[in-house]
């Protein structure tokens, strides 16, 4: 385990996000993890985004991708009467993507990760098989590192617990029902 000690939260539902590179199972792990603890997730906005508006996209299209992001975390928190849920994505991730592509990010961005508390992270790393898509932009290793490592730099620099995911998908996931289950007491 990685990360400061656990702090209080001020809200009721525990939030647990899910970051890493692209094709690093993200998405997977939350289905599995929403599956096990009998509860929702957060899929990634940014993928029906771009699927519905083409996976082109400019500086712009990033902070409208990190509102939509937010806004369907909220409404999806609002509606449910569970004691967690799980984050695919969050500002961290749009912070490493828009200095990753465009060196520069927005401050409504940053300003939401200063604002927002989560109770664990979860950093999924890169030893999973590069699996091509319609989205996906890395497939070369030297990226996915490079990525990967701007994301433990953050999490290293930040006060939430977190933990790195690797090996297998049945790994992943018994290995991640542990983490949760130590740091988190569920």
């Amino acid at each position: 385990m990685n990360g400061a000690k656990k702090r209080e939260t001020k809200y009721m539902v525990k939030k647990i996000v899910v970051i890493g590179p692209e094709s690093t199972g993200k998405s997977t792990l939350c289905t599995q993890l929403a599956a096990h603890y009998h509860t929702i997730w957060v899929p990634e906005y940014a993928r029906d985004y771009l699927l519905t508006n083409g996976a082109d996209y400019s500086f712009e299209n990033l902070l409208t991708i990190a509102k939509g992001q937010l806004a369907l975390e909220d409404n999806l928190i609002k509606t449910i009467n569970k004691t967690t849920v799980f984050i695919d994505t969050d500002m961290y991730v749009m912070k490493v993507w828009c200095e990753y592509v465009f060196n520069k990010c927005h401050q409504f961005i940053i300003d939401e990760i200063v604002a927002r508390e989560y109770d664990l992270y979860l950093l999924c790393n890169v030893d999973l098989p590069w699996t091509k898509d319609a989205l996906r932009e890395y497939p070369d290793e030297g990226p996915r590192i490079e990525l990967f490592n701007m994301y433990k730099d953050i999490l290293a620099n930040q006060n939430t617990p977190w933990a790195i995911i690797s090996g297998t998908e049945t790994e992943r996931l018994n290995n991640t029902i542990q983490v949760i289950n130590t740091t988190l007491k569920l």
